[in-house]
């Protein structure tokens, strides 16, 4: 019975080696989020001639001037292209999860979230959410595009609170926040195989 599946597998192998090197695929950095000191990268394969599956995640793993920024990110993105892949406009749909700390930070309210309370506490938890997206990818040379993207969607995030950046007893334990609005956004930097 081993023999047996041991061949099945080995058989079934062989019939995706061939279809992988048939793919094409792309690997890529997100630049905006690059600026922003948080090191990234993406990869994208090839599912059909109009459909690709990207999988991207980033790090910042440091606070800068006393300043929260620490977070890992995975976004896999499912695609449509309306020409060929890799080239023109395509659409999206994501998801995406992670964890967060976060504080001392100075920004501003948006969409009806109220960010400038990340200026005076610290929010530590986990996040997930989904979204949809639209982008357009220029060829730039043989292997080389740029491409941009935007994405709307919902996130669900549990997280601790705590009164200041670097100070120690939670003021609110395990609470829950829904956010909906941009949950991607990118210019990246593609190489195509």
């Amino acid at each position: 019975m081993k023999k047996r599946l041991t061949l099945i597998l080995l058989v079934g192998l062989m019939g995706c080696m061939g279809a992988v090197r048939a793919q094409k695929v792309a690997l890529k950095t997100n630049l905006l989020y690059d600026a922003a000191l948080s090191p990234n990268l993406g990869i994208e394969v090839g599912l059909a001639p109009k459909w690709t599956f990207d999988l991207s995640g980033n790090v910042n793993a440091w606070k800068v001037d006393d300043r929260y920024w620490k977070h890992w990110l995975v976004q896999p993105e499912v695609r449509y292209w309306l020409c060929d892949r890799w080239q023109g406009h395509f659409f999206g749909a994501h998801l995406l999860g992670g964890q967060f700390n976060l504080g001392n930070l100075k920004l501003p309210n948006f969409l009806g979230n109220n960010f400038k309370k990340l200026e005076d506490y610290r929010y530590q938890g986990w996040g997930v959410g989904a979204g949809i997206a639209y982008g357009y990818s220029w060829i730039v040379g043989r292997h080389w595009n740029i491409e941009a993207e935007i994405g709307l969607g919902w996130v669900y995030t549990r997280y601790d609170k705590y009164p200041c950046t670097h100070c120690g007893d939670k003021i609110k334990d395990n609470a829950v926040h829904n956010y909906v609005g941009p949950t991607k956004a990118a210019v990246n930097l593609i190489y195509v195989f």
